[in-house]
């Protein structure tokens, strides 16, 4: 009964997300009607009620911590503790006692004992962001932790049972990461239960207008504005800059312009300098010179596809808009022209 409760309840909050989606273009904090950003909708209304680990990958400035909170937020964890760790801003020499805490006179400075981060998580979630900075020391004990389940404080001889969900995130290529030993290999697959990667803004400038709206709505109550939106011009300039800071980018540069402004709208003269950098393209993308064949140009595609959903061919099928079985004719054909 209490797993048919605790069901209904997760069913409940689903429904209020889509809802929400569907009126006001967000799900949970997350913002965007792009199909990029309902793909990631998906994904975590399917992972979010499991116990599996979860890997989100993407540029800085995307929202993976808003994406791992919403993960959280649809759990049967949601009653507890969501602790926020950033291992690139922790000094190494601190990371330990900070994830795992410490004993009193563990070492110099240690005046009392500190409970770790993952500790404070006990019932709840964990997100590591930026897991491929976290010392590779570290990132052992990390593995040990999601093995067994057990961790001691340092300077303790007593282990610690702890019921924590981990969700980590990278700006990353994982595997490039793993290449250059930033990552372990083990730790990358053990949290790669399930990855969810996150567009950067500029594969999805569809979402800027809902996102602005959004935006300029929660900076309105933070800095007791009365701001209605942005005008023409600026709607304009939005949707040819490449965003290299994503979300976050915007989110700065609406900021300024909102403590700025003075009437409804935001004009062109309240903008700070947007800069126009190169942006390597996204992982994702897929380039066809001109020339390239109909069936070359599909074969780059599926391959692309597949590697985008970590092999997954039943996901990739969906996302290609072709069934599983046209999918594996297609790549049993491109086996059979390789070995000719």
């Amino acid at each position: 009964m209490e797993k048919c409760l605790e069901r209904k309840r997760t069913l409940n909050e689903v429904q209020l997300l889509k809802s929400q989606l569907k009126h006001f273009g967000a799900f949970g904090e997350l913002v965007g009607t792009s199909r990029q950003m309902q793909e990631v909708y998906s994904l975590i209304e399917q992972v979010a009620p499991s116990t599996a680990s979860v890997l989100i990958t993407g540029e800085s400035g995307t929202g993976k911590e808003l994406v791992a909170r919403t993960i959280h937020q649809l759990s049967k964890r949601r009653e507890g503790p969501f602790i926020a760790i950033n291992c690139s801003a922790i000094p190494e020499t601190l990371m330990e006692s900070e994830i795992f805490g410490h004993e009193k006179g563990a070492f110099t400075g240690a005046l009392e004992r500190r409970l770790g981060c993952f500790e404070l998580a006990n019932g709840g979630t964990i997100f590591l962001d930026e897991i491929a900075e976290m010392p590779f020391g570290t990132q052992s004990k990390l593995l040990r932790v999601i093995e067994e389940r057990k961790y001691r404080r340092l300077g303790s001889k007593n282990e610690i049972d702890v019921d924590v969900r981990i969700v980590a995130a990278t700006n990353k290529q994982p595997l490039k990461a793993v290449e250059a030993g930033d990552l372990r290999n083990d730790l990358y697959y053990r949290l790669n239960v399930f990855a969810i990667n996150l567009p950067p803004l500029r594969d999805r400038l569809e979402d800027i207008p809902v996102l602005t709206e959004a935006l300029i709505k929660q900076l309105n109550v933070k800095h007791g504005k009365e701001i209605k939106g942005v005008n023409d011009r600026i709607s304009k300039i939005f949707s040819t800059h490449n965003w290299p800071g994503n979300v976050r980018e915007l989110r700065n540069v609406l900021e300024r312009s909102l403590i700025l402004c003075e009437k409804d709208y935001i004009e062109e003269r309240h903008l700070p300098p947007l800069e126009q950098r190169e942006v390597p393209q996204s992982s994702n993308a897929v380039a066809i010179p001109v020339g390239t064949t109909v069936e070359e140009a599909e074969k780059r595609l599926i391959h692309k596809t597949l590697e985008f959903t970590n092999n997954n061919k039943t996901r990739a099928a969906e996302i290609l808009g072709i069934s599983l079985k046209t999918l594996h004719n297609k790549l049993n054909l491109y086996d059979a022209e390789a070995q000719n």
